[in-house]
């Protein structure tokens, strides 16, 4: 019940934040990392990424597409690290120091738990709620 519904809350989330993606790709755009070749067209491509993950998560019907869909929201939150990581140093660049330490410390040590929740809420681990035979 509860993975349930954190599988459909993460799949919303995740289907929220690709329409932003290509909505109002802006602010994705300016914390993304200035090695990444085209950004545009991959924030553009993240957006559909969460999309196409979050409908795969969130289907009832076939657990092989739910346990892709949640094994590349994974990757994908491993891949967006850089950006992550940008954006903090970005931010305590600025005078003000942008959105502030108690952001983004947070934001960095939630990353790994955003992909420990993807895999779990999909059904691909149980870990660390198995139990022991």
């Amino acid at each position: 019940m509860i993975r349930t519904g954190l599988n459909l809350v993460l799949a919303a989330l995740y289907a929220i934040a690709g329409c932003l993606h290509i909505a109002a790709p802006r602010p994705f755009m300016e914390i993304m990392p200035g090695w990444v070749p085209a950004p545009g067209a991959v924030v553009l491509w993240t957006g559909i990424a969460e999309i196409v993950g979050a409908i795969a998560l969130a289907q009832p019907w076939s657990k092989s597409l739910r346990h892709a869909g949640a094994i590349g929201l994974a990757i994908y939150a491993v891949c967006v690290f850089p950006a992550n990581i940008n954006h903090f140093a970005i931010d305590m660049a600025t005078a003000d120091g942008g959105l502030g330490l108690a952001y983004h410390i947070p934001r960095m040590f939630a990353q790994p738990v955003i992909v420990w929740l993807a895999l779990w809420a999909g059904g691909v681990t149980d870990w660390p709620f198995r139990r022991r035979r």
